[in-house]
């Protein structure tokens, strides 16, 4: 079931890898844009919008906000912590920011920024905003509804792409918090509520047994989904599911197809799963990814809709040599 529109052990950090390359035409087109609007935004330029700063300090400003932790902007911005430490403290010696280290913990730096800083922060969006206006003012009302909508389609799949979807164990924090969310969600939507004791035991989708994969976006668990035996040949897809913040950007296909390709290195040759009546979001998924809706094969208090997919293995297979006659 998948609420979407999509001493723990240690992981098992067994990336997922995509299913082919990219054409050499469509890397190109990516490379040309990107030099292009880096370009046209200023970003190279040591004096981004004018101002006394390269782009990486003044995201840095921005990024800050009400106060952060460097460990929290470490991850947001994926920066290396020396090169974060050391943008830091050049914005504290020009008194935009304030670094200080809260007594509850001591390993913790803080940094927020100064009153100097709330300034050139609140000019920056101001020259940002007459960059990006002046921009578009070139452009027709149809014109720029159009870059506007490929802005946000370019924001979605940049995103999805950035998504990466690990296999884990059963037991880890990351498997189990997902777990409570997905539960947590449901329980909301089924008019009956839901029991957690209803959810998948580490032992069934951990190692021969099956396979629980969760995905980040920036460090942090957005989807989850479980594999676990139903019997001999046969897996049963359990508890897909997708953060709210992560919804229609095609996640939920893509934690799909993980846990079919582990289906296939299980030697199953079957997958089956069933989901409730309210999640007509889900029922379509399964059927646009070519699942087949089924008698129901168990008797599960949550399931109104049963389905079936048979799987065939995705990986070429080398032909067999020439039978060779004496």
């Amino acid at each position: 079931m998948e609420p979407v529109t999509d001493t723990p052990a240690e992981p098992v950090p067994t990336e997922s890898m995509p299913t082919e390359s990219a054409p050499a035409e469509d890397v190109a087109a990516f490379r040309h844009f990107n030099r292009y609007f880096t370009r046209r935004i200023g970003a190279l330029d040591d004096h981004y919008l004018g101002q006394d700063r390269p782009l990486g300090e003044a995201r840095l400003l921005f990024e800050i906000g009400d106060g952060v932790s460097l460990r929290e902007l470490r991850g947001r911005l994926a920066l290396d912590a020396g090169y974060l430490s050391r943008m830091a403290k050049s914005l504290e010696a020009q008194g935009l920011v304030r670094l200080t280290v809260p007594p509850h913990d001591t390993r913790l730096r803080l940094i927020e920024l100064t009153d100097a800083g709330r300034v050139e922060v609140k000019e920056q969006q101001r020259r940002a905003n007459a960059l990006a206006a002046g921009l578009l003012a070139t452009l027709t009302a149809p014109q720029r509804t159009e870059l506007t909508h490929a802005l946000a389609t370019t924001q979605r799949l940049l995103r999805l792409a950035g998504i990466t979807i690990t296999l884990v164990d059963g037991a880890t924090e990351d498997a189990r918090a997902c777990l409570d969310a997905y539960a947590a969600d449901i329980d909301a939507r089924f008019p009956e509520g839901f029991d957690k004791t209803d959810l998948v035991r580490p032992q069934e989708v951990t190692g021969d047994a099956g396979a629980f994969f969760v995905a980040y976006e920036e460090g942090r668990p957005v989807a989850c989904g479980a594999l676990r035996t139903l019997e001999p040949g046969v897996g049963e897809i359990r508890h897909l599911w997708v953060h709210p913040d992560a919804r229609r950007l095609g996640l939920a296909r893509r934690v799909l197809a993980e846990l079919e390709r582990a289906a296939v290195e299980h030697d199953f040759t079957v997958v089956r799963l069933d989901t409730h009546a309210a999640l007509t979001e889900a029922q379509a998924m399964y059927r646009a990814c070519g699942y087949a809706e089924i008698p129901a094969y168990v008797d599960h208090v949550y399931a109104d809709h049963w389905f079936e997919k048979r799987l065939v293995d995705p990986t070429p297979r080398r032909p067999d040599p020439p039978l060779v006659r004496p």
